[in-house]
């Protein structure tokens, strides 16, 4: 059976929400995610204890530190990455999909937060704006009227949100850089004579191919994604059970928590700080939430606890092992502990395995920019699907080539993984922050729990992230600058994009033309109506643009068939395509105007053969032949009257389509600061002549493309 094109454009996503639950849907999807999910975290060995035991630490290399950092590190995985995110915050989804974007719509739409300026009431008719249960506690209330009674709360509250993006943005140029690093690092165990200069030659050839090949889509290669990962946890799990048995069996009493506690009494600062290199053993545990909608909760939940969960506890359990006797190989211990007649297969392993833990986080990233383009939060850029079948698979250019000069700069660069390890923990850290906060509004406004459960939900993990957080703080001068660097010029960029196009909004609304002036010029808008169809885009759902107030005054023709069309994003991941078009007519029938409102979800994204016009005109077909008659129309009057319009409205595209776009510039106002100035009229302006043009975005054929200029100031 052929999929019909809505399907396929909303993605598996909601294919997988709707698809029967059986143990073989279950455990084939847990196999899948293992190559696309699981590729960050389960490489983490490769560098947790070096990091961790790099600096002064390293003075105290007896049993009862590496007792207490694997303990610390069996804890962490156990209370962050299976409690935290496996147990309640997988639960937290948005239809289907997860991440911050989610956990954030979520809260927009219980909240009734009004971002997005042009929102409209029947937005909430959509089948996935579901608001749940009708009910208030005294706490969800009390948040809503907060955010209700401060209205910069809710923009300090996307800033966060925005901060968390950020970060995540700033661990896609880490995790390549670390994990690439160091699985090809291993080789110099075997030729010592090999200098560093080589491996970071090596490292930058892989990080260029691997950025080389996005345009090709992960679905060509994802195939083999799945077996890499499973053979490399089942080999880094096996060496782990070897080198416990082998080397020290007593590491498993590590597992008691009074270990944590008598290595911070016996190490102090010296241990806390290096607490920033334990934390990177579960980075890629937010990858399990963002990647929620290409797979099942259920099926994810699966994959980690019963498999991914056991081989790395095992794994890192058994290099723990191998250290306690072979205190000098701290520095190189993941390579060190393979045994020898298996070194070259587990090293090859773990360079694909690498690649393909860089491969989800930059998948990811394309993931995110497509989101904040949603939200208006980036400049447009293009969006390309590598896949006709799965929605959420895109590639953006732009971006790739930018994180692709940023892994190589920060590889060659910084070169010691140790740094890179110290910049990647605060990345981490801030991540999960923002998430356990974010939790904290959810499980306060959308799932109504009592005050001391989200309290006990906030202190308990909470305390841990922001612990690991003090520690990569610390941190900061030895390479934790690089994240704060990079996720500052992001927000910069984020905050003045989302400012100067809502200024624009803004602008837009007071100068809007009103319907009641049109209507009063007749039928024929004081101008010679000709044959065709003209569509004016405009960023109004109500009103007339004054890009078309213009046209009225200035030129003496227009179409016979008018049509403000609004495209717009919704606060809900996907929209129906069914739901996709929003018809309504502009003053009386004989006028021919219309208004289509075009809505799409944060995480839809347009395709560039997407069949706009067909789809426009029979929407507004489909809505004349199903418009109520107005009072004293006979049954057979009115019927005859709309065969009539429709005959006309498709004659009236058999003659032509006409787009009719305003091109606005943003100026700041003579009065306004030299900051704002710089912002406006340098930052702003820079990024709206480079960023993709709305032609483009739209898709609109420069045959038929009519642009107005419009300047305004803010």
């Amino acid at each position: 059976m052929n999929q019909s094109p809505s399907l396929i454009e909303q993605g598996i996503s909601r294919q997988h929400l709707k698809k029967t639950v059986s143990c073989a849907n279950v455990l084939t999807l847990a196999y899948q995610s293992l190559g696309v999910i699981y590729g960050d975290l389960s490489t983490s060995p490769l560098y947790v204890y070096k990091t961790t035991f790099s600096g002064k630490l390293s003075l105290h290399e007896d049993d009862e530190e590496i007792f207490g950092v694997f303990s610390f590190i069996f804890w962490t995985f156990t209370l962050i990455a299976l409690f935290k995110y496996v147990f309640i915050v997988l639960s937290a989804d948005d239809n289907g999909e997860g991440g911050t974007f989610a956990l954030y719509s979520l809260l927009c739409r219980y909240a009734k937060l009004r971002v997005l300026p042009n929102h409209q009431e029947m937005d909430e008719k959509l089948s996935t704006y579901a608001t749940g249960s009708p009910g208030e506690t005294r706490q969800s209330a009390a948040v809503k009227s907060f955010f209700e009674k401060h209205p910069k709360s809710q923009k300090g509250l996307l800033i966060f949100v925005l901060l968390g993006t950020c970060m995540a943005i700033g661990d896609s140029v880490l995790t390549p850089t670390i994990s690439v690093l160091s699985a090809v690092s291993g080789v110099k165990l075997k030729i010592p004579q090999l200098h560093e200069n080589y491996v970071v030659i090596i490292s930058c050839i892989i990080l260029v191919a691997i950025f080389s090949v996005q345009r090709f889509g992960t679905h060509r290669v994802a195939f083999i994604f799945a077996p890499i990962s499973t053979a490399w946890l089942l080999s880094i799990s096996s060496i782990g059970v070897y080198n416990t048995i082998k080397w020290n069996p007593h590491i498993v009493s590590a597992l008691s928590p009074v270990y944590m506690y008598k290595f911070l009494r016996n190490t102090g600062v010296e241990g806390w700080v290096s607490l920033g290199g334990v934390v990177l053993s579960i980075t890629g545990v937010e990858t399990m939430f963002a990647d929620l909608g290409h797979f099942s909760s259920l099926s994810i939940k699966v994959a980690f606890s019963f498999f991914v969960y056991p081989c790395l506890i095992l794994a890192y359990m058994g290099e723990a092992a191998f250290l306690s006797k072979h205190h000098e190989d701290i520095q190189r211990s993941f390579y060190k502990a393979i045994p020898e007649p298996v070194f070259w297969p587990v090293f090859i392993i773990a360079t694909f395995a690498a690649v393909i833990g860089s491969q989800a986080v930059i998948s990811a990233t394309f993931s995110i920019i497509s989101q904040c383009c949603a939200l208006d939060c980036f400049p447009r850029v293009k969006i390309i699907h590598t896949s006709s079948k799965i929605h959420g698979q895109i590639y953006i250019p732009e971006v790739n080539w930018m994180l692709m000069c940023l892994c190589l700069a920060v590889t060659v660069g910084l070169r010691d993984t140790n740094m890179i390890g110290h910049a990647y923990g605060l990345a981490v850290t801030s991540v999960m922050l923002v998430t356990t906060c974010l939790m904290s509004l959810v499980m306060t406004i959308v799932w109504k729990q009592r005050t001391i459960t989200v309290l006990a939900f906030l202190i308990s993990f909470g305390s841990v992230e922001l612990l690991y957080f003090s520690s990569c703080v610390y941190k900061i001068p030895e390479g934790g600058w690089i994240p704060i660097l990079l996720s500052l010029t992001f927000m910069s960029v984020m905050y003045i994009w989302n400012y100067g196009t809502t200024k624009k909004h803004e602008f837009d609304v007071e100068n809007k033309v009103s319907i009641d002036r049109i209507v009063a010029l007749g039928p024929s808008i004081g101008m010679v109506r000709v044959p065709g169809i003209g569509l004016v885009y405009t960023n109004l759902v109500t009103g007339v643009p004054a890009v078309f107030g213009h046209f009225v005054t200035n030129l003496p023709a227009f179409h016979r068939v008018l049509v403000f069309v609004c495209v717009k994003s919704v606060q809900v991941p996907y929209v129906g395509e069914e739901e996709r078009f929003v018809i309504s007519r502009v003053g009386p029938k004989e006028y021919g105007m219309f208004r289509s409102v075009v809505r799409y979800g944060y995480r839809d994204v347009p395709r560039e053969m997407y069949d706009f016009e067909s789809r426009l005109v029979s929407a507004i077909v489909e809505f004349v032949e199903t418009e109520p008659g107005t009072e004293g129309e006979e049954g057979c009057d009115s019927l005859r009257m709309r065969k009539e319009e429709t005959l006309e409205i498709m004659e009236a595209k058999e003659a032509g389509v006409a787009y009719i776009l305003g091109q606005s510039y943003a100026k700041a106002k003579q009065s306004s600061s030299v900051l704002k100035k710089l912002a406006v009229d340098v930052v702003f302006a820079f990024m709206s002549t480079n960023c993709r043009g709305t032609d483009v975005v739209l898709n609109v054929p420069h045959t038929s493309l009519l642009e107005v200029g419009m300047v305004y100031y803010v």
